[in-house]
């Protein structure tokens, strides 16, 4: 009877693990939006929008997601004949969950109101992990986005707010515009996911000195 019992409580936890992963590849599978768990490496310079895409693209395959069609958040400006580009613009319609299946924005119009639900506990990587914030260290809350509150390109009175449109990463090459993925942090802007503060510079130095790593917000686009 004892062996018997051993038995069962041993099926019932291979049960209970089968059960878990299978959720957890579920969630996954849903995955529609994630905040990079690494960035270029080479400060803002991520190869434009286009490198920026690759790197959300094969982040999100590495984590089972790969069947989408994923898009950095980041705007543009207008160069080399070719028209600004808003971020919003490039993520398709909603509604975007994360690694865990939890809603964090249900359309475009939602995710820019005060009515998403884009914080600390919810931003997630693509590994479901939480982004070093305020009170952690290091801080890495930083995400790059080039934006203003509402999606469209950010104008910086000082100069450039997307490092050369994503492929600088000198010192005097601008800055990028930058979001508060945990929603903390001083002034006004402090507590925008997209829209808090330029960057120091464009460098990997600068952007770790600011209070990031060159992370970045990915959405699925369809």
């Amino acid at each position: 009877m004892n062996t018997r019992i051993k038995w069962m409580a041993v099926a019932v936890a291979i049960m209970t693990l089968t059960a878990m992963a299978s959720f957890r590849v579920s969630a996954q599978n849903q995955m529609s939006f994630f905040v990079t768990s690494a960035g270029s490496g080479n400060g803002a310079n991520l190869g434009g929008l286009a490198g920026a895409d690759k790197i959300c693209q094969t982040l999100a395959a590495a984590a089972g997601a790969g069947g989408r069609t994923w898009r950095a958040y980041l705007s543009a400006a207008a160069a080399a004949g070719q028209p600004a580009v808003n971020a919003k613009d490039r993520i398709g319609k909603g509604p975007w969950m994360n690694a865990k299946g939890v809603v964090i924005a249900k359309s475009v119009a939602d995710l820019h109101s005060d009515a998403n639900n884009l914080k600390k506990d919810t931003a997630l990587t693509e590994k479901g992990t939480v982004v070093n914030g305020v009170g952690d260290t290091p801080n890495q809350h930083d995400i790059i986005t080039g934006s203003q509150s509402d999606g469209t390109l950010a104008v910086n009175p000082a100069g450039d707010s997307t490092c050369s449109n994503y492929t600088a990463a000198t010192e005097g090459a601008g800055s990028a515009q930058l979001g508060h993925v945990d929603r903390m942090g001083r002034g006004e802007t402090g507590s925008s996911w997209n829209n808090a503060h330029p960057s120091r510079g464009c460098s990997q130095a600068n952007l770790v000195a600011t209070g990031g790593n060159g992370y970045l917000y990915c959405f699925a686009a369809n």
